[in-house]
């Protein structure tokens, strides 16, 4: 199979430029803080709706006899 979507380097460098002359040197860390607390969040959420999960699953079965 093909990879149409690959990014090299020169890509990268491409796309952090846009993103500095739309966005400017002093917006960017703020983007790159408040992207990194949606992941943080993100990946709590995930980890604790697997929790929950794995709790309901191994709880006493119900007595539907």
């Amino acid at each position: 199979m093909i990879a149409l979507w690959t990014l090299g380097p020169t890509e990268i460098f491409v796309i952090l430029v846009l993103l500095l002359l739309l966005f400017g040197a002093k917006r960017l860390p703020e983007l790159a803080r408040s992207l990194g607390q949606g992941v943080k969040e993100f990946r709590k959420s995930v980890k604790e709706m697997s929790h929950d999960e794995s709790d309901s699953d191994s709880g006493p079965p119900s007595d539907s006899g």
